[in-house]
């Protein structure tokens, strides 16, 4: 009954410590961001994405941005048509990317989408407020999609690391205040 009971608590104890590092979160986990909300809608002009995003900056974040650094949030979309027979049929991937920058000389934040769409802001706050509800964008032609069939889709967003002055960059992989991102938000969508 003894030896019965030490091998059961051997067991017990070898499977604990196996699973440990799949259960606790590691630390390279996503850090920062939540998705509010996300939906795919079909339009006159194509299928639109509207998103939101719920953070607040690190202090390393902030401190680099009010220094002149400027900062990329890009969001990354990639929908899917599953296939009962092989891999999924990998449909769409689409990006944008929002450019935050201070101009120390007149005490402006700017805003810019993709490189086209500059706005200028009074604080850091109002020129996140673009990054957190950004406008609905079109991430696929209106014929892109097959009408009737049902779609996978992913949405994420994080700070750009590549985008950064090379310093920076080395600087970002080693500084937990740049890992800064969302986990994968999966939702599904019945193409019109």
């Amino acid at each position: 009954m003894t030896h019965r009971f030490f091998r059961f608590l051997t067991g017990f104890f070898l499977t604990a410590i196996l699973l440990a590092p799949i259960v606790t979160p590691s630390a390279h986990a996503a850090e920062g961001v939540d998705i509010t909300h996300a939906n795919l809608e079909s339009t006159e002009d194509g299928y639109r994405l509207a998103l939101g995003f719920s953070f607040e900056l690190t202090r390393g974040l902030e401190d680099a941005i009010t220094r002149g650094i400027p900062l990329y949030f890009t969001t990354e979309v990639q929908i899917n048509r599953p296939r009962w027979y092989w891999f999924d049929e990998k449909t769409i991937t689409a990006s944008q990317t929002i450019r935050i920058s201070y101009n120390v000389l007149t005490h402006q934040y700017h805003a810019s989408i993709g490189g086209r769409l500059q706005q200028s802001f009074a604080t850091l706050d109002d020129a996140l407020s673009l990054v957190r509800r950004p406008s609905r964008w079109i991430v696929a032609d209106k014929g892109a999609l097959k009408p009737g069939e049902i779609y996978y889709v992913a949405v994420r967003m994080g700070l750009d690391v590549a985008r950064l002055p090379k310093p920076f960059q080395v600087h970002a992989l080693n500084s937990s205040d740049w890992r800064f991102s969302s986990d994968w938000l999966q939702f599904t969508f019945k193409a019109e």
